[in-house]
């Protein structure tokens, strides 16, 4: 019998290893939460942190977004480790500035959540507020490279999914989008 005839995804599995990793590596969904509470506080005077941190785990229980998280964290655990080969080794290592994959991987969770999304990605991503700062400080021992722009992304998509959700309740609408 061929891997693929034996290999079945167990869903459950994949989404309690992507929020066992983001702890592992020092992200919160309140910390992620609280970059939404940033980024969409001044639209929205009645947002709460509880409304922010429910939208970040409906972002984190997408599939495309395990994905990313999963391996994002991955590359980053294996440049902490040296076992990429040259030059990606150091590439990563040192989060390169010209070295775009780190993004590209994070678009593919705000790309789930359209354009606001990505604005938001882009204004967060330039600021590096809360736990972003963190991730992105050079002196850690742990190399954040894909890290830093994933949550960013979560964060992001989790507040272009606030926004779309607060104009279908604006319009009365009792069917908001699924996402």
């Amino acid at each position: 019998m061929s891997k693929s005839k034996l290999y079945s995804l167990n869903s459950e599995k994949v989404a309690a290893a992507t929020k066992e990793w983001l702890l592992k590596r020092g992200v919160t969904t309140t910390q992620i939460a609280e970059l939404v509470m940033f980024l969409q506080q001044s639209y929205f005077p009645g947002l709460t942190i509880e409304r922010c941190e429910q939208n970040v785990e409906a972002v984190l229980s997408k599939r495309e977004v395990q994905n990313a998280v999963l391996t994002g964290i991955q590359l980053d655990i294996l440049a902490e480790e040296g076992k990429l080969l040259s030059p990606l080794q150091e590439m990563i290592e040192n989060d390169e500035g010209l070295y775009g994959c780190d993004e590209i991987l994070a678009l593919s969770i705000v790309n789930v959540y359209g354009s606001i999304g990505f604005t938001n990605f882009g204004y967060v991503d330039k600021l590096k507020p809360g736990i972003l700062k963190k991730l992105n400080d050079k002196e850690d021992e742990q190399c954040h490279t894909f890290l830093d722009d994933i949550v960013g992304a979560i964060a992001a998509s989790a507040s272009s999914r606030i926004a779309h959700r607060y104009q279908a309740e604006r319009e009365g609408s009792f069917n908001p989008p699924l996402d």
